[in-house]
């Protein structure tokens, strides 16, 4: 089938990424294959040259690469595609320890807006960073060392329909802090009390066993290859243990958690690679091809990592000044030169609730990349960055299709509106079209994951000479 490989790309690069921790880590390591060079924020950008490409990380959970045309001056224009690499989901607290009615739980919080009762009877494990501290030589340091418990080591059980005989006409209906709680074990088991009083004895660190099960440290520190005593801190979330898969009886779809919004930070971060790969792929780029991936999407982007943060704009005010030190206002022109892709999944219509899309607007899987609009501007298309993309498509063969929330219904909002009202950059809002979004197990099509990347890496190769023949300034 079509786009089998590509998809299988995904697989591998979903099943690898519990946390947007440990997709910036797979992104880093898919960069670094293909020639991208590690800069550091805290360092000047002294090196940069036309031709060369680079990439930086903030927080371990944000990422931006780029890539520099070899006929790039300051004042040029970027070609961006942004995306975010969080999802919804359940983190630790920061005191975690529960022991209820003869039951060692684990306290976590919601994050975003997930849908919650998805998460109740799956196999649960926990996933993220650690921040240990190590000793060499009399001489202390602080390592960040990525974590991910393989197997299932917790649960939030539903309750039985006997002690709820109103789920099937009142619904499931949950108290995210009372019952959206994960079972880590049992203490009615002799050999679980015994090992968890002995490694509290011995393993103590501090208030960290008052906080947190031991036996949940003792996990973490495994993970980590690390002493329990050498945990000084965490950020940790459950996770399914259940695999990305390609699947159907078609084998025509991807059945995954986390595809809103991985699947877009691929295409996008796959497209930019392979633009780049070949030998003279840059010789006659103007302008600087650019994959921003940012976290907290699904909570408004106000961080030091998210959209609603300066890393993008930092990013184009830095690479325009290591070029020229003398003209300041060169990075308000290569603003006006510049386009946003902002790359978000989009809802596919459903076969079961059809009245919840426009009549006119009924996205489809395998029917390509999705153009969002809202007259309100919860997305950031116009007429004019909509048909920039649309003629992309069209050069290619490639499907398109178009939509606008019902007038009765909320809209839901994305990356672009940020970026372009804090950047002032033209922006077309786009995602490939999933059912399920925000459940544990979203899905998506094959089809349209070759469609993305293939309109994505069109994108970069082609922007500089279509943005020429469109006159809209006066």
């Amino acid at each position: 089938m079509a786009g089998v490989d590509v998809a299988c790309e995904l697989i591998d690069f979903l099943n690898a990424s519990p946390t947007a921790f440990h997709a910036v880590d797979e992104a880093k390591r898919q960069l670094k294959a293909a020639g991208f060079a590690h800069l550091s924020e805290r360092e000047e950008w002294t090196g940069l040259q036309p031709g060369g490409k680079y990439f930086f990380t903030r927080n371990h959970s944000a990422l931006v690469a780029f890539a520099i045309g070899a006929k790039y001056v300051a004042g040029n224009g970027f070609h961006i595609i942004g995306a975010h690499m969080d999802s919804p989901c359940l983190k630790l607290k920061p005191v975690t320890k529960i022991t209820k009615g003869g039951y060692l739980e684990v306290g976590v919080q919601t994050y975003g807006g997930g849908l919650w009762y998805t998460w109740f009877d799956r196999d649960l494990t926990i996933a993220g960073r650690v921040l240990v501290r190590e000793k060499k030589g009399g001489t202390v340091s602080y390592a960040h060392k990525l974590v991910r418990v393989q197997e299932p080591i917790m649960r939030i059980p539903s309750l039985a329909i006997h002690l709820n005989r109103t789920i099937s006409s009142e619904g499931f209906k949950i108290n995210n802090q009372d019952h959206l709680v994960p079972v880590l074990g049992t203490l009615v088991k002799n050999e679980m009390q015994a090992l968890v009083k002995e490694n509290a004895s011995q393993e103590s660190i501090g208030t960290n066993d008052a906080k947190h099960h031991p036996l949940l440290l003792q996990l973490i520190a495994r993970e980590a290859n690390c002493e329990v005593d050498q945990i000084c801190d965490f950020e940790l979330q459950l996770c399914d243990t259940q695999p990305s898969i390609i699947a159907g009886a078609m084998k025509e779809f991807i059945f995954s958690g986390r595809l809103d919004n991985l699947c877009m930070s691929f295409c996008s971060l796959k497209a930019l690679v392979e633009s780049t790969s070949a030998e003279h792929s840059l010789n006659d780029e103007p302008g600087v091809r650019m994959v921003a991936l940012f976290d907290h999407e699904e909570v408004g982007s106000d961080s030091a990592q998210g959209a609603g943060s300066p890393a993008m704009l930092d990013a184009l005010t830095r690479i325009t000044g290591s070029f020229n030190h003398s003209n300041s206002k060169l990075l308000e022109k290569a603003i006006q030169r510049s386009f946003l892709v902002s790359a978000d999944m989009a809802h596919a219509l459903h076969p079961n609730y059809m009245d919840k899309h426009e009549e006119n607007h009924k996205p489809k899987l395998h029917g390509g990349l999705v153009i969002k609009h809202n007259a309100n501007q919860r997305y950031a298309t116009n007429a004019v960055t909509a048909f920039i993309f649309r003629e992309i498509a069209e050069r290619h063969q490639l499907p398109i299709q178009d939509f606008v929330v019902r007038n009765d219904m909320a809209c839901g909002s994305t990356i672009g509106p940020i970026l372009a009202s804090g950047v002032g950059i033209r922006t077309v809002d786009i995602g490939a079209p999933q059912l399920s979004m925000h459940s544990i197990r979203e899905m998506c099509a094959v089809d349209d994951i070759k469609y993305s990347y293939e309109h994505f890496k069109a994108y970069f190769e082609e922007f500089t000479e279509l943005d020429s023949k469109v006159r809209v300034d006066c």
